[in-house]
This record gives C-alpha cells, structure tokens and sequence, in this order.
C-alpha cells in the first residue's frame, strides 16, 4: 500500500539501510526468533485462549508468504487480537520479546497488514497506540526498543496518523532516547525518525517539540558516520517543509552539517549533506534568509569542501549534480556580499571567530551605528552570547566587539547598560579562562573611558611593564 501523505521528493529507505542501522537490535532478533515460547504449556495452564494458541501456532507453521496472506485473510480480527493481548499480558520478557519480533517481521514482510490492527482499533473504539505506548515504559532495553520500531511501522505505513498526546508522548520517547547516555539502540532511534520525519504531520509535531535540538545536540558529538547519516537524513526530511525549512539558518544546523562535511569521507553521509543544503536554498522563499543561509555555507567552508570534491569525481551522478548547483550557487551569493553582511550572518550563527572584521578600524567606523538597527538585534545576541555561551574564543569575540561598538559608538553605552550588557561582561572578569578574562577587561575600560587616545598609551604602557 502508498501511503499517499509521505512527500513524493523523499524516497524509500534502502532496506540495506535499515539492517545496518540497527544491528544490535536485528543481531538480537536472530536469537530472539530461535527461541520460540512453549504455547502449548501456557495452554494447558489456561494462561492463554484456545483460540489465540490456534492462530499463533498455525501462523507460526506457515512456510510462505503465501500461506500467511490466506490465514490472515480469513483470521484478521483474530490475529490482531492474539498479538496485542499477547504483548500486553504476557507477563514473561522473553515471550514478550519473541512476539514483537513476530509482529515485527509480519509488517516487514508487507506493510498492508497494519490495516488489520487498525481496523481492530477502530472496531474496538480506540487507537492502536492506546495498548502500545505503555511498552515503552518498560524496563527490558530489547522490548522498548522492538515496540518503537513496530509503532513507527504502524504510524508510517497506514492511513492512520498518530495524533495529539499519543504522538507528542511518542515523539518524546524518540527524543529521550536520543538523549540517552550510552543507548546501544540508538541507531535504531535514528531509523524510527527517518520513518517518522518523511510525514508531514509528524514534521510540525517534532519541530514543535524542539526535536531539532535533540538531533543536533547528538550530531556535535562523537558519532559513527551511521549515525551521522540517519540523523541528517531525519533533518533532510524536514527541509521539505518551507516553513520548516526557513529555520534552518538560525538553528546552528548548517555550522554542524558544515563541520562534518568537510571532514566526513563517507559517501553517503556527503551525500545527505549536500541534499539538505540543497533544499535549504531551494524551498525558502524568503530571499534574505536564503542569502544569509548560503553566506553560513561559505562561512563552514563548504565551497573549499566543494572544490576538494570536484578532484575526486564521485560515481553518483545525484551526487554531482548537487555539489554543481551548490557551487554555483554560493559563488553567484558571495559576490555581492559585504563585510557587515559576513558580520551579521557569522554573529546569527552563534560562533564567533577572529575573522578580520573584528579588527579592522574601517569596518566599525562605517557600521558600528548598524548595531542599532532592528532594534539593537546584534548587540541583544552579542549579549546573549556572553550570557549563555561557555566557548572561550567566542566569548573573547563577542566581548570584544561590544567594546569596539561603544568605541565608535559611544551613545551607545546606555543602551549596553539597559540591556544588561555591562553587568554580562563583569561577570567575565572572573572567568577561568585568562584570555577572556582579558578581553573582558579591555571591554570594560572601553565602556568606562572616554580618552581612547590616552587608553591605548596606558595599555602600551602596561604590557611593557608586564614584560620587563
């Protein structure tokens, strides 16, 4: 069955893909599927319904894909009936875990068949969701992770969308677990997101959740190129969203995709990297931030990254193909692009580097008074940054720049002060880090001082007394 909401843009997930990406879990499925439960004990016992132990054996018997559609063909109720009760009740780990693997492979093997537990659902006057969000609540590492896999399939493939709390509950699990130091099953994670960001709906619900920050706060650290690739495919999915797309650029995203770009060797991961970019500077109709998007491109160095690719001659023609139009593309936005333009795109951005503008005269002579525009964004993100970053050079950065704006701007120190700027860079003074506390020394004198002349003889002054 196609499902009808998935964007025709994103295509299938190679199921090539999928094994790798979570071979912990399929590695323990094997032996999962090598451990089939004692039916006929729990019969006897009485623990289990004659008619549930009829089907489970007979779909266990079936040889063929064909001899399974025709028992469910006729047994649909009953199949959706046995396997929900038998997740839900099933007191025993390992018997639990042997029929989500069952459950599992059953929709694996064809996507159509989450119909019949929908229409049991709907028979029953409840959602799906409503007997399997609870599992998730498990302690067994396998079975949380199996049952996530299953419900993304079930949310994906049908025609039924996850809604409301069910699907921020859901989402929030997803987001946990990313967040999870040490999870073993991240990977699997990851591929529950690729399933689930490939639906519109479900792209609103994790923006709305801030579910951008979880993926990004994974991809900043040590990842495998795996991972790495699952996560950006997740982001590539949303940018097939205008609206969503269009937070891109002040998101930190494209510094990340960036950083890992120009030191990935990976094929693929290049690749999803490339189409992510792509699309940031194809759906955003705004022509201001595509822009100050393709500017953050040049800034992380993708044009260099670029170049390094056009040596290598990659095989995939899709590949290519991208990497021409983004090269053509940045170098057609840097031409017109000023040094403020580069300032404000690189401040936005939230990593600060001594790139020349910081130090050139000429620069904060002509746009210092630019600082006041919209009102006073620049400096109200300067002074967020000293209040809330903790990387030692940015903060020298923007500690500096405030100072060199009320240099050449000395009205403007009122408005530091409104903002609470000055008290911002006091605090600094304190900081563990020497250079910092250094700039933010300079920054304070250069609030305080009206006599720059006389400032910098007494700064002379004070490093060759400091060498002596």
């Amino acid at each position: 069955m196609a499902d009808l909401r998935i964007s025709a843009d994103v295509p299938q997930i190679p199921q090539v893909d999928m094994i790798s990406a979570t071979s912990k879990l399929q590695l323990e499925a094997a032996d999962v599927r090598n451990n089939r439960p004692n039916w006929n004990s729990y019969l006897r016992s009485q623990m289990i319904a004659q008619e549930d132990y009829d089907f489970i054996t007979s779909y266990e018997a079936s040889k063929t894909k064909q001899d399974r559609d025709i028992l469910l063909e006729s047994n649909k109720m009953q199949c959706a009936r046995t396997m929900i009760s038998f997740i839900t009740t099933v007191a025993k780990d390992q018997n639990v875990r042997y029929v989500l693997t069952l459950l599992d492979d059953m929709i694996m093997e064809d996507k159509s068949r989450v119909e019949i537990f929908h229409s049991y659902a709907r028979k029953n006057k409840r959602t799906l969701w409503s007997w399997f969000l609870g599992i998730l609540q498990r302690r067994d590492p396998f079975t949380i992770n199996q049952m996530s896999s299953v419900l993304a399939k079930f949310a994906c493939s049908g025609m039924t969308l996850m809604e409301g709390s069910d699907l921020n509950f859901y989402i929030s699990f997803l987001k946990d677990q990313l967040k999870s130091a040490g999870n073993e099953y991240i990977n699997t994670t990851a591929r529950c997101l690729q399933m689930m960001l490939r639906i519109d709906e479900y792209r609103h619900a994790f923006l709305a959740m801030d579910g951008i920050k979880s993926i990004l706060s994974v991809l900043s650290g040590k990842t495998n190129f795996q991972l790495q690739y699952q996560l950006i495919f997740s982001l590539w999915c949303l940018t097939f969203n205008p609206a969503i797309a269009k937070r891109f650029p002040h998101s930190g995203i494209i510094q990340i995709l960036g950083d890992i770009l120009s030191e990935s060797t990976k094929e693929k991961v290049i690749r999803i990297i490339m189409g992510t970019f792509r699309n940031i500077l194809e759906k955003i109709d705004d022509h201001d931030l595509v822009r100050e998007a393709a500017l953050q491109m040049v800034q992380c160095k993708t044009l260099k990254t670029l170049e390094l690719m056009d040596s290598k001659k990659f095989d995939d023609a899709e590949l290519n193909d991208d990497a021409e139009f983004l090269s053509e593309k940045l170098h057609s936005s840097i031409q017109d692009f000023s040094s403020f333009d580069e300032y404000v795109s690189e401040v936005r951005s939230g990593r600060l580097q001594w790139s020349p503008v910081h130090k050139s005269e000429k620069f904060w002579r002509e746009n210092a008074q630019k600082f006041n525009e919209k009102d006073f964004e620049l400096l109200r993100i300067l002074i967020n940054i000293l209040e809330l970053q903790s990387d030692t050079l940015t903060l020298c950065v923007a500690v500096h720049d405030i100072g060199e704006y009320v240099r050449h701007y000395p009205r403007g120190k009122n408005k530091i002060e409104q903002l609470q700027g000055k008290q911002a860079v006091m605090k600094l003074l304190s900081a563990d880090d020497p250079n910092v506390r250094y700039h933010s020394l300079l920054a304070i004198q250069k609030l305080m001082v009206h006599n720059w002349e006389y400032l910098g003889k007494q700064l002379d002054a004070d490093n060759a007394t400091a060498t002596e």
